[in-house]
């Protein structure tokens, strides 16, 4: 497994992770620290990129898991070189800085960026790329799965279940044993839920996050490499990751996919970037 020397020129930081039981109480706490890159963006505005660590991972879901799809299978054994993930999806200040619009419907300079079709997630990150000199680019969807579960392999990376305390999703109906939660109707700020063991935020709920494969029915056939698995330039459909505000606890799962069509600008769906 890869991982940082002591020459590295990124930035550590402090974060701490929670895992928990069936019932959502937290059983248990771990301090843990990563490193970033800041770019520098226009009016004070910053991109934080965490390093993420290479490795191997199971992609998909267990038949016998809560909620599962059969479009989570067959599960299947990737090996992920290392990457920089935005520690946030992108923000409306950030999109704002690149492509001098907000489309957003739920208004927040901190809040994420939604109602941006496939295709204005890639033109993002190409200006970006342009204006910085670096390669940006959407994330492949093993990289998204890999990076969200973040060396674990339970529903949620805070374990078994998850509740409204620790993400921003439809909280009306429970995934396992853990009380009903709050339904806020809106984004939330990015960064105000626990991490997981990465230092990525937001993995789970609030938005909706784009992938750059073409969408497939299910992993029959799928690259082991993590490297995206297209059809062309530009796919007519493409999957969506993380689940959103709109949604039930089982679709924030780490596995979960949901097919939509690149032109779509829904309300719910934004992005974040690698390098």
């Amino acid at each position: 497994m890869n991982s940082h020397t002591e020459n590295n020129p990124d930035k550590p930081f402090q974060f701490d992770v929670v895992t928990v039981n069936t019932r959502g109480e937290v059983t248990h706490h771990e301090h843990k620290q990563a490193y970033y890159q800041i770019t520098d963006l226009d009016n004070e505005i910053k991109l934080e990129m965490v390093y993420i660590p290479g490795g191997h991972f199971m992609m998909g879901s267990p038949e016998d898991e809560k909620g599962r799809n059969d479009n989570e299978g067959p599960q299947h054994n990737v090996t992920i070189a290392p990457f920089y993930m935005s520690k946030y999806p992108i923000t409306q200040s950030q999109y704002q800085s690149v492509m001098g619009e907000n489309p957003a419907k739920f208004q927040g300079q901190n809040h994420p960026v939604q109602r941006v079709s496939w295709s204005d997630a890639v033109m993002f990150s190409e200006k970006l790329s342009q204006k910085t000199g670096k390669i940006y680019q959407l994330p492949s969807e093993a990289q998204w799965e890999y990076a969200c579960r973040a060396f674990t392999s339970t529903p949620f990376y805070f374990g078994d279940t998850i509740t409204t305390a620790l993400a921003n999703y439809k909280g009306h109906s429970a995934y396992r044993a853990e009380p009903k939660g709050v339904y806020r109707k809106e984004t939330t700020e990015v960064g105000i839920f626990p991490p997981n063991s990465f230092g990525l935020y937001d993995m789970h709920g609030n938005v909706w996050e784009w992938v750059a494969d073409a969408w497939h029915d299910n992993y029959k056939g799928a690259p082991s490499d993590g490297c995206v698995w297209a059809e062309g330039k530009e796919p007519a459909n493409a999957p969506v990751r993380g689940g959103a505000l709109y949604r039930p606890a089982s679709d924030c799962r780490c596995a979960n996919r949901l097919k939509h069509s690149t032109d779509i600008r829904c309300q719910n769906i934004g992005f974040r970037i690698v390098l």
